[in-house]
C-alpha cells in the first residue's frame, strides 16, 4: 500500500510540474515547419516540450541560487544537456510503455483532469471554461494536453510495475536505528586555574621567543597603503543647496498618501460561488458550528489566500460600512465582491495617521537638497575626467573644484571615514603605486579620486614592539597547559566510584545521551568522545580555555518503546528502499535506452536554444 501511495504522489507531482511548466513558457517564439527536435523509438520529442522544460529548470535553478540565470550560464553548467537527457529518458519510457501496450482509458484521464487545481473555478470544482482558457494561454489544444497526461500516467504505471516489488530492509534499518538510539550517561566537571596550587612562573626570554615564533600571524602587521584622495559627497553640498518653499510643498503633495492615511482595517475575505453557499457559511459562524478559519480550511485554502492586507473603507465596497463598524475578530457579511458573495473578517484596526507639512519639512528639504547635490556632482563628472586626463592630481581637484582632500593609512581593517564605503575599499585594494588616478563613484552618489603614495608590505612585528602582548599570551598558554596537566593527574586517580565533588569540583550529570545529543559548554567532539569510552573510563577534554573531566557511567540500549526510535527505523527503511528503487529504475531506463533508437536533430535543438539567448 505504501508503494502505491508513493507512486500516486509521484504521479501528481509530475502532472503538476507538466502543466505549470507548460504555462510558464507557452508556445511562442518557435516558428517554422519543424515541430520536433528528434525521436526516441516511435515517440517524437516536441520542440515546445523541450523549451518548456528548459524554461522550468532555469526558473527552478534561479529559485535555488536566489539570482537570475542567463542561458549562457545554464549551458556552462550543462543544464541544457541534462534537460535533453531527461526528455530522452522520458520518451524512452513512453516508447516502452507503448510497445508493451500499456495505456489508460479516457475515464482515468478525465479523473486526473478534474483534480488539477488550475482547472477549477471559484467553487473549487472543475470548470470547463477555466480548463479551456488555461490551455489557450499556453498555446496547447485539449487533445495535446490529454495525450501528454495519458502518457504521464502510463509511464508512472510502468515505473510502479518495475519497482513495486522491491522489499524493505528491516535488518539494516534496525541495526542503524539501534546504533543511533544507543544511550550513554556521563558525569563531567570543569577544571580551571583555581585547581592550581602553585603560581605559574613568568615566561623566560626563551619562552617569549618561542611563543612569538609560534604565533606569527597574531603579530603580523597587515599590508598598508598610504593613500591621498579627493572626494565630494552630496552631504558635503547639502547645506549649501537652496530649496524653495514651492518645491517642498509640491513634494509633500506628491507624497500625501504617505503622510496622510485614513483609518484602515486588516481584513480577510472568503468568497463563495453563490449566495446560498455564502448564507450557509454565515449561519454556521453565527451558530458556532464553524469559525472563519474552519471555513477557509474547508475550501482547501490557507489564510494567506484570503488575506486582503490593510484596506480602506472604499476598497471594501459594499462591505466597507459593516467592516469599519466591526471589532477585531468579527465576521461580517455576506456582501457582494468582485469574486462573488463573500464573508469578511476584521483582524485589526489601523488608526488614521497624519504628518503635517511643517513636521515633514526637514525630511522633505533633506531629500530635495540631496537630490540636487547629486545632480551638481553629476555635472562635475566630465570636468573632473578632463582634468585627470590632463594630468591633474587629487590636490589639483581640491583647488579647481572644491573637493575635499584627505589621507588614509589603508589596510583590510580600515573601515572609518571614506573607508566605510565599499566602493572606496575595492578601489583602494586594487590600486598600486604609480597607477593613473581615475574618477570613481560612491554608494551615496559621491565621487572620489585616489593615489597610492607608498606601500608597506605585510611584516611580522619585532618581538620588542609587541613584548607585552607576547608576555601575556605566553603566560596564558602556560597556565592553560598547567590546568590540562592537573586535570590529567586527577583523571589518572579516578574510577567509577570516585566522588568528583570531594575533589572540590562541581560535577554535572548528562543522562541518556545519544549520538545526536548536544551538550552546551562542551567541545564539539564531546559526544563523539563519550561514545568511544568504556564504562568507568575517565578522559580529559580541552575546551581551549579550560579542561573537562568526563567519566562514562553507563551504556544503555535504545528504549524499546521509544516512538522516536520506531519512527527512525521506518524512516531509514524508507530511505534505503527509495535508494534501491531509484538505482533499479535508473538501470532499467538505461537498458531501455540502449535498445531504443534515438535520433536528435541538433539544428533544431540549437534553434530552440537561440530563443533563450
Amino acid at each position: 500500500m505504501a508503494a502505491k501511495k508513493g507512486n500516486k504522489v509521484i504521479l501528481w507531482g509530475i502532472v503538476g510540474l507538466l502543466f505549470f511548466g507548460m504555462v510558464g513558457f507557452g508556445a511562442t517564439g518557435l516558428s517554422g515547419t519543424v515541430r520536433t527536435l528528434g525521436s526516441v523509438g516511435d515517440k517524437d520529442i516536441a520542440l515546445n516540450d523541450y523549451a518548456r522544460e528548459m524554461n522550468q529548470q532555469m526558473r527552478a535553478y534561479e529559485a535555488q541560487i536566489g539570482a537570475p540565470l542567463s542561458f549562457a550560464e545554464a549551458q556552462a553548467i550543462g543544464l541544457d544537456q541534462a534537460v535533453l537527457a531527461q526528455m530522452v529518458a522520458r520518451r524512452a519510457l513512453d516508447n516502452e510503455a507503448a510497445q508493451l501496450g500499456l495505456s489508460v482509458g479516457d475515464e482515468r484521464v478525465r479523473e486526473q483532469i478534474l483534480t488539477i487545481s488550475a482547472f477549477q473555478g471559484l467553487s473549487g470544482q472543475f470548470d470547463r471554461l477555466s480548463y479551456k482558457a488555461a490551455l489557450e494561454r499556453q498555446g496547447q489544444s485539449e487533445a495535446e494536453f490529454e495525450t501528454a497526461l495519458r502518457e504521464e500516467i502510463a509511464r508512472t504505471l510502468l515505473q510502479a510495475a518495475v519497482v513495486g516489488g522491491v522489499p524493505a530492509s528491516p535488518t539494516y534499518s534496525t541495526v542503524l536505528a539501534t546504533y543511533l538510539g544507543e544511550r550513554r550517561s556521563v558525569t563531567r566537571a570543569t577544571v580551571d586555574a583555581t585547581i592550581l596550587t602553585d603560581l605559574v612562573p613568568e615566561p623566560t626570554e626563551a619562552d617569549l621567543i618561542a611563543y612569538h615564533a609560534a604565533h606569527q600571524p597574531e603579530f603580523t602587521r597587515p599590508e598598508t597603503k598610504a593613500i591621498t584622495f579627493a572626494w565630494l559627497t552630496p552631504d558635503m553640498l547639502q547645506d549649501t543647496v537652496e530649496v524653495d518653499e514651492t518645491a517642498l510643498r509640491d513634494l509633500y503633495q506628491q507624497r500625501i498618501s504617505e503622510y496622510v492615511q485614513p483609518e484602515r482595517r486588516l481584513v480577510e475575505r472568503l468568497a463563495f460561488g453563490d449566495q446560498a453557499a455564502a448564507d450557509a457559511a454565515r449561519a454556521a459562524v453565527e451558530s458556532g458550528a464553524k469559525d472563519f478559519d474552519t471555513l477557509v480550511a474547508d475550501r482547501g485554502l490557507d489564510l494567506a489566500d484570503v488575506d486582503m492586507g490593510d484596506v480602506s473603507k472604499d476598497q471594501l465596497g459594499a462591505a466597507g460600512a459593516a467592516a469599519f463598524a466591526a471589532n477585531p475578530g468579527d465576521v461580517v457579511g455576506p456582501f457582494a465582491s468582485s469574486f462573488g458573495p463573500a464573508l469578511f473578517r476584521v483582524n485589526a484596526v489601523l488608526a488614521a495617521h497624519e504628518v503635517s507639512f511643517d513636521d515633514a519639512r526637514d525630511d522633505l528639504r533633506d531629500e530635495l537638497a540631496n537630490a540636487r547635490a547629486r545632480r551638481m556632482i553629476d555635472d562635475q563628472v566630465s570636468r573632473v575626467t578632463d582634468l585627470l586626463a590632463g594630468g591633474a592630481t587629487p590636490e589639483d581637484l581640491v583647488s579647481e573644484l572644491g573637493m575635499a582632500l584627505g589621507t588614509i593609512s589603508f589596510s583590510d581593517a580600515s573601515e572609518d571615514g571614506i573607508a566605510a564605503y565599499d566602493s572606496f575599499r575595492a578601489a583602494a585594494n586594487a590600486a598600486k603605486p604609480g597607477d593613473y588616478p581615475e574618477l570613481e563613484t560612491l554608494e551615496d552618489g559621491g565621487v572620489f579620486v585616489l593615489r597610492v603614495d607608498s606601500l608597506s608590505e605585510a611584516e611580522v612585528m619585532p618581538l620588542e614592539e609587541v613584548i607585552d602582548e607576547v608576555r601575556l599570551g605566553a603566560w596564558v598558554e602556560a597556565t592553560h597547559q598547567a590546568v590540562i596537566a592537573a586535570a590529567e593527574a586527577l583523571a589518572a586517580g579516578l574510577d567509577a566510584s570516585s566522588d568528583l565533588a570531594a575533589l572540590g569540583l562541581e560535577p554535572a550529570t548528562d543522562a541518556e545521551l545519544t549520538r545526536r545529543s548536544f551538550v552546551a559548554g562542551t567541545p564539539t567532539d564531546f559526544v563523539s568522545t563519550v561514545f568511544q569510552m568504556q564504562p568507568g573510563e575517565v578522559r580529559v577534554l580541552d575546551t581551549g580555555r579550560e579542561a573537562i573531566l568526563v567519566r562514562l557511567d553507563s551504556i544503555s540500549p535504545p528504549a524499546a518503546d521509544d516512538p522516536a526510535l520506531a519512527a527512525e527505523r521506518v524512516s531509514i527503511a524508507e530511505q534505503v528502499t527509495a535508494s534501491i528503487v531509484q538505482d533499479l529504475f535508473d538501470a532499467y531506463v538505461g537498458v531501455i535506452q540502449t535498445g531504443t533508437e534515438v535520433k536528435i536533430n541538433q539544428s533544431a535543438v540549437n534553434a530552440v536554444n537561440a530563443n533563450f539567448q
